[in-house]
């Protein structure tokens, strides 16, 4: 489903990682209308009018990437401003899961890949086009945290 959102709107993140320090990235579908094939937070969505920030994270783990059950790790709300002006509420997620494990919604995702932080971060400086324009200040934040 496409969100022709409001000047002003709600999103959430999930930034996923594993005991080996990598982190979960997902590639959007080629056909999503803002940011196609681009790079980003392993899940992320737009929350609905009469919907909390926890209640869209959960609902969009589970289509975009099928897992369920999860104890998510609450994070920081951001304000972006710009051609999409919008809050956004960070979830973090500690899990040991082969790629094979997730179920990719293919009408939102493209793919999912783990990265090491060295192997993102010199990605990042060869090919910033391919990650979501926010990914590189809010990738430093959540390396830092």
């Amino acid at each position: 489903m496409q969100v022709h959102a409001p000047d002003i709107y709600r999103t959430t993140g999930l930034w996923i990682t594993n005991s080996k320090g990598e982190i979960l990235l997902a590639q959007r579908s080629f056909q999503k209308v803002h940011d196609p094939g681009k790079w980003g937070p392993a899940v992320s969505g737009t929350v609905e009018e009469g919907e909390s920030y926890e209640d869209n994270i959960v609902k969009e783990t589970e289509e975009e990437i099928g897992l369920t059950g999860v104890d998510f790790i609450e994070g920081p709300i951001f304000r972006t401003k710009g051609e999409h002006s919008r809050f956004s509420k960070w979830f973090f997620l500690k899990i040991d899961l082969d790629i094979s494990g997730f179920k990719l919604q293919k009408e939102e995702l493209e793919q999912a890949k783990w990265f090491s932080k060295e192997e993102l971060l010199k990605e990042i400086g060869s090919h910033p086009e391919r990650f979501n324009k926010s990914i590189p200040d809010r990738l430093k934040q959540f390396m830092d945290k």
